[in-house]
């Protein structure tokens, strides 16, 4: 995206910021890897404190180019550390970012604590899934790797203003608003920036990437082992599945099953199928007899997600009780299956809840 005709160059893969400081700036090719630590080791927001580049080769990057991040439009912090923001974006869009810390710490200043960001990839969502909020904002527009991986800046900055003593973000995943998927080539473009060995290093091994099952682009994303896949599984039939996440549901379960398959995977590597657990609605007898024909075919294991509860949905969490009644009936069959400790409830930190309170907010306003 551009400004005032300014090329935002957080949204520029390294070859591309390279073409740039040459062929439009008539710089030496140097620059570019000084400007590429710059935004992304050091998480300079302006050129200004770019001291090891002359003022005047400053004073004309500003002239073409700039460096934009989202800005905070909203942040909250839940009981349990986990931190929520809501983001607008240059055109005044908004999206969503969450910080969950992995555990508590157990004194002061302990940097043993491990943070993991969730990111959002388009503004709002196309498939209409009924137990999201943001499937009920409906799709807006994809976002630019500028603004995907903008959501980590800002995220990284705000840790070292309010939590200096914490450690770097350690694990990524691609779980926010949007479908990645449908949004390949900005997300591809994003991951190859955060495991750039000149930038954030980051090991694909610490990214993963969620799909409600999209068969478009699963086949290119894996082949370039950029990060691990996950796939939002939810129902364990098609009927179900028709019902729950009704656009991803044109692509049959026997067939996203199929290409799971024959997904390339790595030595040690499996699929993670996300199961969210809705009370009553897909964690009776027959579902886990479903679950285990699945699983029996793939290399996976299965995380089981209790429901956040949404408003404006039917759907309902499973008590603790009913919860643990369906993990072990998935073990008795021999699945690998992991409670997922549903953190951010005091703060709406379910996919799409802050920024649809914030959408009510303003019409009642009006």
């Amino acid at each position: 995206m551009t400004v005032s005709g300014k090329v935002n160059l957080c949204d520029l893969p390294y070859s591309a910021l390279e073409r740039f400081v040459v062929e439009e700036m008539g710089f030496k090719k140097f620059r570019a890897l000084q400007l590429w630590q710059w935004i992304w080791v050091k998480n300079a927001s302006g050129f200004e404190v770019m001291t090891d580049i002359s003022q005047s080769d400053r004073a004309r990057l500003a002239e073409l180019a700039d460096i934009r991040w989202p800005s905070i439009a909203d942040v909250r912090v839940s009981s349990d550390g986990t931190t929520k923001f809501l983001l607008s974006l240059t055109d005044g869009e908004l999206v969503e970012t969450v910080l969950i810390p992995s555990d508590a710490p157990k004194r002061p200043n302990d940097l043993s604590v491990r943070m993991t960001q969730c990111v959002s990839t388009q503004v709002g969502c196309a498939m209409a899934c009924s137990f999201c909020s943001t499937g009920r904002l409906g799709f807006r527009r994809n976002m630019t790797m500028g603004e995907i991986l903008g959501q980590v800046q800002v995220a990284r900055a705000y840790m070292h203003d309010t939590q200096p003593e914490r450690p770097v973000i350690r694990n990524l995943v691609y779980m926010g608003m949007g479908e990645p998927l449908l949004n390949l080539s900005a997300v591809m473009d994003s991951l190859r920036t955060l495991e750039h060995p000149k930038g954030l290093a980051f090991s694909p091994r610490r990214i993963t990437v969620s799909t409600c099952g999209i068969e478009a682009g699963m086949r290119e994303f894996g082949d370039s082992g950029l990060a691990f896949l996950a796939v939002s599984l939810h129902a364990p039939n098609q009927p179900l599945r028709e019902k729950l996440m009704p656009r991803a549901a044109h692509w049959p379960l026997e067939s996203l099953i199929s290409a799971l398959e024959a997904y390339p995977l790595k030595t040690r590597e499996r699929i993670t199928l996300e199961y969210l657990v809705i009370a009553g609605v897909n964690d009776q007898a027959e579902h886990v007899k479903q679950l285990a024909r699945i699983c029996a075919r793939l290399k996976a294991k299965l995380n089981l997600i209790p429901y956040n509860p949404t408003p404006g949905t039917p759907y309902q969490a499973p008590t603790p009780e009913e919860l643990l009644r369906f993990e072990k009936a998935l073990w008795a069959k021999g699945i690998t299956a992991i409670v997922r400790k549903s953190k951010g409830q005091d703060i709406e930190a379910a996919c799409g809840q802050l920024r649809a309170a914030h959408d009510a907010a303003l019409a009642e306003e009006r």
